[in-house]
């Protein structure tokens, strides 16, 4: 069985991870950190530097993948890391179509009313589109 776990830097994703890890303890895990490009536009110097965001973007998802291995570690198991670039839902749901992912386990950041409205949310998305079942974890 092939899971897969979005992560990012948000305590409901690490309960997502910890959660896989528990409930598909024999599972092979694959940790996917999708980089968001037009997030990575208001976190840098103006002028905007696509690709030096996205190299800092990939520099916070070695320390986020680093994290996911002392979890899995400590539930005596292993992961896989991969990173993409784009959009989240559409990154997820690309990558499990593209690598026979049977189950994806994600984070939920808990927005409701107008804030989802507004926003939408990743993990709403991701159980639209998927094609596989979806876990979203509190």
């Amino acid at each position: 069985m092939n899971v897969l776990v979005p992560l990012d830097d948000s305590e409901p994703a690490l309960a997502a991870l910890e959660h896989a890890l528990e409930t598909f303890p024999e599972a092979e895990i694959t940790v996917l950190h999708v980089v968001n490009p037009s997030v990575s536009a208001y976190q840098t110097e103006a002028p905007y530097n696509f690709p030096r965001a996205v190299e800092l973007e990939e520099e916070k998802a070695e320390s986020l993948f680093e994290r996911a291995r002392e979890i899995a570690a400590d539930h005596e198991g292993g992961l896989e890391t991969a990173t993409m670039v784009g959009s989240p839902p559409r990154g997820i749901v690309e990558f499990a179509n593209e690598h026979d992912v049977d189950q994806i386990v994600l984070g939920s950041h808990g927005r409701s009313g107008v804030s989802r409205v507004l926003l939408g949310s990743v993990a709403e998305q991701v159980v639209r589109r998927a094609r596989v079942p979806v876990t979203v974890v509190r």
